[in-house]
C-alpha cells in the first residue's frame, strides 16, 4: 500500500516537473549580445558618416611623379616668357682669313707672275689645302694656273717644320719641261711663305716620285732658300 502511495505522488511530480518546463518563459538576451548588437550598429553608423564627410586627400609622392614627368617631356623646350627659346643655337667653328700670294704663268708660259688669293681656313692643315686651291684657280683670265684642277691632293701631313703633300696627278695635267720647272717653283715659293714650313716634300700618289712630269729632277724634301 505505501509503495503504491509513493509511486503515485512521484508520477504527480513528475507531470507538474514537465508542465513547469513547458510554459517556461524566454530568456532574455545577455548583456554581452546587447552590447554585441550595439556595437556593430554604432560601427556601421560611424562608416556612413566617415564615408560622407571624409576628405579626399593626395599622395605627396604621386603628386611629385607627375610633375617631375611632366617637367622631363618638356626639358630643353622651355619658352620664356618673351616667346624665345631659351635654348642657345650651336656655333660653328670660326674660320680664319688670310691673303696669301699665289704663283701663275702667262699665257705664252714665258715666265712666272705672283698674284694675292685670299683663303679662309680653321686648321694648319685647311690653310694648306687652302694654299694648294688657290694654285688651281686664277680669277685673271691674262694669268694661268700651273697646277691644273685634276690635279688631286689627297692628304696634307705636316710636323716638326715638315710639310708632305700627297697628289694624284692624271696625264692630261702634265706641262712640258718649261711648265714643269715653273709649277715646282710655284709652290715652293706659296708654300714657303709660311715662316713654319721649313721643308716640303711632294709625293705623287703616296710615293717619292724622281720627276714630277718627267722632265725635272723632283727633290725629296725640297728646302727653303736662303
Amino acid at each position: 500500500m505505501n509503495k503504491k502511495l509513493w509511486i503515485a505522488a512521484l508520477l504527480v511530480t513528475v507531470m507538474a516537473v514537465a508542465a513547469g518546463c513547458g510554459s517556461k518563459p524566454t530568456a532574455a538576451p545577455s548583456p554581452s549580445q546587447t552590447q554585441g548588437a550595439g556595437t556593430e550598429n554604432n560601427a556601421s553608423e560611424e562608416q556612413n558618416e566617415t564615408d560622407v564627410t571624409e576628405p579626399v586627400t593626395v599622395d605627396p609622392e604621386e603628386t611629385t611623379t607627375t610633375t617631375g614627368t611632366n617637367e622631363g617631356s618638356t626639358e630643353g623646350t622651355t619658352t620664356p616668357p618673351g616667346g624665345t627659346s631659351s635654348e642657345k643655337p650651336e656655333t660653328s667653328e670660326s674660320n680664319e682669313k688670310k691673303s696669301i700670294d699665289v704663283y701663275y704663268t702667262d699665257l705664252e708660259e714665258l715666265e712666272l707672275h705672283k698674284a694675292t688669293a685670299e683663303i679662309s681656313y680653321a686648321s694648319d692643315d685647311a690653310k694648306y689645302k687652302a694654299a694648294f686651291a688657290a694654285l688651281q684657280q686664277s680669277k685673271d683670265d691674262k694669268l694661268v694656273p700651273l697646277w691644273a684642277k685634276e690635279i688631286e691632293l689627297k692628304s696634307v701631313q705636316f710636323k716638326d717644320g715638315a710639310l708632305t703633300l700627297d697628289i694624284h696627278m692624271p696625264d692630261t695635267a702634265r706641262l712640258g719641261a718649261g711648265g714643269e720647272v715653273f709649277a715646282i717653283d710655284a709652290l715652293k715659293q706659296t708654300f714657303f711663305q709660311f715662316d713654319e714650313v721649313k721643308s716640303l716634300d711632294l709625293l705623287v700618289d703616296g710615293q717619292p716620285s724622281e720627276s714630277l712630269m718627267g722632265h725635272v729632277d723632283l727633290e725629296h724634301p725640297m728646302t727653303r732658300s736662303e
